[in-house]
């Protein structure tokens, strides 16, 4: 499986996960947006200086090539879904914790 699969996947299964397993919606609100808004230009910096520095490398078969602040566009894509999926869980688990 290559980054770009699993990138996408991860995507997909992130949406799945906010929408069909905590359905705690986050993906359809505001404030996960604006959130993720928030996290992008940290994560594009941090990706800028792992990658440019040769401390993160990729295989240029296991990804698309495109590239923004030089690290691949898959890591965009990964890093939604690892934001999107905490704090899914993190709502979830808090409401949970509130009912009992």
């Amino acid at each position: 499986m290559t980054y770009t699969q699993i990138a996408l996947l991860s995507f997909v299964l992130s949406i799945v996960f906010d929408l069909r397993v905590t359905k705690i919606h986050l993906f359809t609100r505001k404030v996960f947006w604006t959130s993720y808004a928030i996290i992008v230009p940290f994560q594009l910096i941090t990706n800028w200086w792992l990658t440019s520095r040769n401390i993160v490398m990729y295989k240029p078969e296991s990804i698309i090539g495109l590239r923004i602040a030089s690290a691949p566009v898959e890591d965009l894509f990964f890093g939604f879904s690892l934001l999107l999926s905490v704090l899914s869980l993190w709502v979830y688990i808090g409401k949970k914790n509130q009912r009992a």
